[in-house]
């Protein structure tokens, strides 16, 4: 599925992941989806549908809008 909107779904799925230790395959098999569905996922190629996003949410134990927004997050650091 790729994002049928013109306006993008930005995530902080990257970071998550960097922060646990955790790889792509590793959350993907963690999700019951294929590891390159993480990769769009992070690339902001594919927009993750509401189950999705929030079975996310739950396994980083984190809010929905910790992980999504439909603004860019700010930048960490300087």
């Amino acid at each position: 599925m790729v994002t049928t909107s013109s306006e993008p779904i930005h995530n902080r799925l990257t970071m998550l992941r960097a922060e646990r230790g955790i790889s792509r395959r590793e959350l993907a098999e963690a999700l019951g989806v294929h590891y390159q569905t993480v990769g769009y996922l992070e690339r902001g190629e594919y927009a993750p549908s509401l189950h999705l996003a929030l079975r996310i949410a739950a396994y980083f134990e984190v809010p929905v809008e910790v992980v999504f927004s439909l603004d860019p997050f700010p930048r960490l650091g300087s």
